[in-house]
């Protein structure tokens, strides 16, 4: 081929190529933005995102099912037995109150959102919400306490349980020391007839 064929050509290859280029540029150009500007504009999130916990404490009745279903254990749950003449009330579900919860944490930095804990849940009391937005220079900070009950209420709980549990003991140790009633003696055996 011809030496000052091949250089006009290249040259129009790359003035061609250059000019592809340029018009798709031009044409991104005068689209509109599909960027967010992140703090100021939120995407709106799915309707069944998982994103951080919340319990209501006034519907958690302590049955340690969330905390049980937890793959990564970041749930801390502890109950004080009610005494039979403490009232708790009831959930907006309907079920008896029967512990004290002096002590619900979860722990946010170990959570994985699976969810797994809300679904066991009889009462529905823990449900994810759609805060996302919760980083933290301290990791201490991402442990959530929903307890409401103060350490003198914590105190006086304890310390009714235990009196209850004393008194339930001493009971069973008393019947179980009572004397027994004496089984009603036999009859004396009835001696074999002879047959006629």
């Amino acid at each position: 081929m011809d030496p000052v064929r091949t250089y006009f050509r290249n040259i129009w290859l790359a003035l061609s190529s250059i000019a592809i280029g340029m018009r798709i540029t031009m044409k991104h150009l005068f689209v509109p933005s599909v960027t967010v500007q992140y703090p100021d504009v939120k995407l709106k999130l799915p309707e069944r995102a998982r994103n951080r916990l919340y319990v209501n404490i006034d519907d958690c009745i302590g049955c340690d099912q969330c905390s049980m279903a937890c793959p990564v254990d970041c749930i801390t749950i502890e109950t004080i037995k009610s005494t039979p003449d403490q009232d708790l009330g009831v959930t907006s579900t309907g079920h008896k109150k029967r512990l004290h919860v002096p002590k619900f944490d979860i722990d946010i930095a170990k959570c994985c959102y699976c969810g797994l804990c809300v679904y066991p849940c009889p009462t529905e009391c823990i449900v994810m919400t759609d805060v996302y937005e919760f980083s933290e220079f301290d990791r201490n900070n991402l442990i959530y306490n929903f307890s409401v009950m103060t350490p003198a209420e914590v105190e006086t709980a304890r310390v009714k349980a235990k009196k209850a549990e004393e008194e339930a003991a001493a009971k069973k140790a008393a019947a179980a020391a009572a004397p027994k009633p004496a089984p009603p003696a036999s009859p004396p055996p009835v001696p074999p007839t002879e047959p006629t």
